[in-house]
């Protein structure tokens, strides 16, 4: 079962004070204290309550659920607007009444009681440094907004929607079965005001009844600092709009990173190559390397070898829940030469002489492992 919305379980707007999250919680819990209330669901309502102000009480924690709901951004993301099973608004005790209920023991829902919006999903695509470095975007989603001639009423200016009689406004109808088993009572939406409760006569000309038009809106969303590819976050308030009054669903948006061309990335680290020539690496240098920040300088040992790492301490990227900064790691690739000069080739015909006469010098003088090694040959010997 999804978890409900903490500004919900408190009774709050998204816009909250400090004082008016801990007024709330206070009176809530006076309210649902499982010493004070003996109904079944009070310790379970006491248990929501608890868990929705430590949250929205945290400063830290507050601004993260926030941004990213229920939901961890490293987590890949599933099923909003409405992407599980519909039962056409009815709940499961709906559903289990209209195969063994009676009719007379299942609990009805109220059609006019008021319903939050659906969540909507958006894919953003974001360059690798706006990734890095955060930025604001502004994107443009159709969805449906209230109608603002009529309010979301669906009715005609100076008109109202009426009951319907056919169901007496509960938005659903019995129909009563005799079979071999016994009378069974199955429970479905009136075909006459489709489970709304409500007759509209006279229709709003502007979004003829339903309450809402269809739109596309321009939405603001500020990328967070540190983002990855498939991480999400919350725009809360900017989903579908409720239904009978309440809230408005929220909106996620994925994100989709384009590759660097110089760098790669691993969690908050910072991957990239410096090739080097042989003589860089065998005489040491000190190199110009390209970091997200500005070119830094870095001192390359002489006798350095193809493959060795540097790290480079605080240039990686921001992490984006503000647990400190990665680093940047230069990994060292000798280039081979393709084309030479004459005398470029001459200097190295003296390098590989100058090489071989060191060899021999070398086999003249032995190693201790060497020695070590004749020795006992020697011993076997005697």
């Amino acid at each position: 079962m999804s978890k409900r919305d903490y500004y919900e379980v408190l009774g709050l707007s998204k816009s909250a004070s400090k004082d008016e999250i801990k007024k709330a919680y206070r009176k809530l819990v006076k309210q649902y204290h499982p010493d004070v209330n003996k109904e079944a669901d009070a310790a379970d309502k006491f248990k929501e309550i608890q868990e929705a102000y430590e949250v929205l009480s945290d400063d830290q924690k507050k601004a993260q659920y926030d941004q990213f709901g229920h939901q961890d951004p490293n987590q890949g993301f599933g099923g909003f607007g409405g992407g599980g099973a519909d039962f056409g608004g009815f709940g499961f005790e709906d559903i289990f009444s209209s195969f063994f209920g009676g009719g007379g023991g299942g609990r009805r829902r109220d059609p006019n009681a008021p319903r939050q919006g659906s969540d909507l999903q958006y894919t953003m695509t974001l360059k690798f440094e706006e990734a890095v470095f955060g930025a604001e975007k502004t994107i443009r989603i159709p969805k449906e907004e209230t109608c603002e001639t009529c309010h979301g009423s669906g009715a005609k200016t100076g008109t109202s929607a009426e009951t319907c009689s056919y169901c007496k406004g509960t938005g659903e109808i019995d129909e009563t079965q005799n079979t071999p088993f016994g009378r069974i009572v199955n429970r479905r939406p009136c075909n006459h005001c489709q489970g709304t409760g409500k007759i509209i006569k006279e229709k709003c000309g502007t979004c003829h009844g339903a309450g809402r038009v269809r739109k596309t809106k321009e939405i603001k969303v500020k990328v967070p600092a540190g983002v990855d590819d498939g991480q999400q976050i919350r725009v809360a308030g900017q989903g579908e709009p409720g239904v009978n009054g309440g809230p408005a669903g929220d909106l996620y948006v994925v994100f989709t990173v384009n590759q660097h061309e110089f760098f790669e990335r691993d969690g908050d680290d910072i991957y990239c190559e410096m090739p080097l020539t042989f003589a860089q690496v065998t005489l040491g240098d000190e190199v110009e390397v390209p970091t997200l920040y500005g070119k830094v300088n870095l001192k390359i040992p002489a006798g350095t070898q193809t493959g060795t790492r540097f790290r480079l301490k605080g240039k990686g990227i921001k992490n984006v829940r503000g647990y400190g900064q990665g680093d940047q790691h230069v990994i060292v690739r000798v280039v081979t030469p393709t084309k030479l000069s004459a005398k470029q080739k001459e200097k190295l015909r003296e390098y590989a002489e100058l090489d071989k006469e060191a060899k021999t010098e070398y086999g003249k003088n032995k190693t201790l492992f060497d020695r070590l090694k004749r020795a006992a040959e020697a011993f076997k010997g005697e």
